[in-house]
């Protein structure tokens, strides 16, 4: 015997299990474990874009909608304000099933006119923040903690975040430092761009001091939190510097928030500024209005760096004039969800989707989702985790502006690699059983393997050294690869 190969059966026959196979496999494929107990080969399947039929959230006029997902209970929550009841503010949760949702009844957390409202999920405190305008406390800023069960939501007493007029509040949770963030036009010190750190505890919120992140007047405020730089990232319309669209990067420590240096990704007008992280590519896209270019609406994609931000040039991606923009990710198809109303197209609302690749994003067909004029209330949208799809909230003028829903998943490729078992020691035909070598295993059916490097499984079934969530193990030769035990 001269080397320790001597001391391996030959024919990929290590660490083997007998499977039967659903489908022809060759030899050398990867193949996941179905729920029959058969092996299938490791691929995609392309899944098609849908948007199912309407669910009404509110049958009363809704205004100011804003949307969150509560990953605990599995739930979406909207808010809104309840023009036919006072205007006060009102949430309703809502489930999810395929491609339809229901609501449960319509809960009051303020009883007054409530504007401006922004809802957000707290994951370690497993609750649900809303953030608004009193109109009936001085419009000052407010901000109150929900619970939700079942289908139903109760609140806590509201809490005075900004003692002072708040427009253009915007509310996001930082993961890492477990903090709601809170950014507003705080129009009773002279405009200016503001922002605040909240703490839920319970059914309470408390804030930290707020700090002002620009002195300018700001307007058109969204916001998003980059969670592979731990960044809030803030994107506003810089009223004083003739309504450029400007971005800025936060970081959150304790109760307070810093600020870097703000810088302009759109030297014209730019309304409705949406931003939203996109964890695949770990870029920030940027949504608006672009004053400069007909109002179509337009995008740039952002990278964080530190504090700082840089941006692509800005391309279109709805060529017709673009309000009421509202983005989010779906970590699914990894693909960004922008819902808006087209000015031009008889201010119907509708759907679009797209994929970051660099610093350009590639874009599906759009879809109209209202039936006719969607009310300029703003947009709410939640992308539900648990059933992969995102809920859709819009006020319909065919429909006496009554809250409406939808449910919208867009095209992309699915695929069963997270059910990767093993690697086929041997061609193995349609219901016939054969050798499939699993972890702690040696597969010598490989080709054009470099040796120590690295193997994965992507998501069409092909090892690579492009790190995904299965790796398999280590090259050892060009044809043989070490499957490592990572139990």
């Amino acid at each position: 015997m001269s080397n320790l190969s001597e001391l391996l059966p030959t024919g990929g026959g290590q660490n083997a299990v007998d499977f039967v196979a659903s489908g022809t496999l060759s030899s050398g494929q990867t193949v996941a474990l179905k729920s029959d107990g058969t092996v299938e080969a490791v691929t995609e399947t392309p899944v098609s874009q849908s948007l199912g039929s309407s669910a009404t959230f509110e049958s009363g006029r809704a205004i100011n909608i804003s949307a969150a997902f509560d990953s605990l209970n599995n739930k979406v929550i909207v808010a809104c304000r309840d023009f036919n009841n006072s205007d006060y503010g009102t949430a309703v949760v809502g489930t999810i099933s395929g491609t339809s949702i229901s609501f449960g009844t319509p809960v009051v957390f303020e009883s007054a006119a409530t504007t401006t409202t922004a809802a957000t999920f707290d994951v370690s405190q497993g609750k649900v923040v809303i953030a608004y305008r009193d109109a009936a406390n001085s419009n000052y800023g407010t901000a109150i903690v929900g619970t939700v069960s079942g289908t139903s939501i109760s609140f806590g007493s509201a809490v005075v975040f900004q003692t002072s007029y708040c427009l253009d509040i915007t509310a996001i949770y930082d993961s890492t430092n477990q903090k709601i963030v809170i950014a507003y036009r705080n129009v009773g010190s002279s405009n200016q761009g503001t922002a605040i750190v909240g703490t839920v505890s319970g059914t309470s919120i408390s804030f930290g001091s707020s700090v002002v992140f620009d002195t300018n007047e700001c307007s058109y405020i969204g916001a998003t939190y980059d969670s592979s730089n731990n960044a809030v990232v803030i994107a506003y319309q810089d009223s004083t510097n003739s309504s450029y669209g400007t971005a800025i990067v936060g970081s959150v420590s304790g109760t307070s928030i810093s600020f870097g240096t703000k810088a302009v990704y759109e030297s014209a007008d730019s309304a409705y500024n949406s931003p939203v992280y996109d964890s695949s590519s770990q870029k920030v896209g940027i949504f608006y209005k672009d004053g400069g270019n007909s109002n179509y609406g337009t995008y740039v994609v952002a990278t964080v760096s530190g504090t700082s931000i840089s941006f692509s040039g800005a391309n279109v991606f709805v060529t017709g004039t673009t309000e009421y923009i509202s983005s989010v990710y779906d970590s699914n198809a990894n693909k960004i969800v922008i819902f808006y109303r087209n000015g031009s197209l008889s201010n119907v609302a509708y759907v679009i989707s797209g994929a970051i690749s660099g610093t350009s994003i590639s874009f599906d067909t759009a879809t109209q989702v209202s039936s006719g004029t969607s009310s300029s209330s703003g947009h709410g949208i939640a992308f539900d985790s648990s059933n992969n799809k995102t809920m859709l909230a819009y006020a319909d003028g065919n429909f006496s502006n009554s809250g409406l829903s939808k449910v919208f998943q867009p095209a992309y490729n699915a695929t069963n690699s997270a059910d990767f078992i093993g690697i086929t020691a041997e061609a193995i035909s349609d219901t016939a059983t054969g050798a499939v070598n699993v972890y702690g295993g040696i597969n010598e059916a490989q080709t054009g393997l470099t040796i120590a490097a690295d193997y994965y499984v992507q998501a069409d079934g092909s090892l690579s050294t492009t790190a995904s969530d299965v790796k398999v193990g280590q090259a050892i030769s060009a044809t043989t690869i070490n499957m490592m035990d990572l139990t």
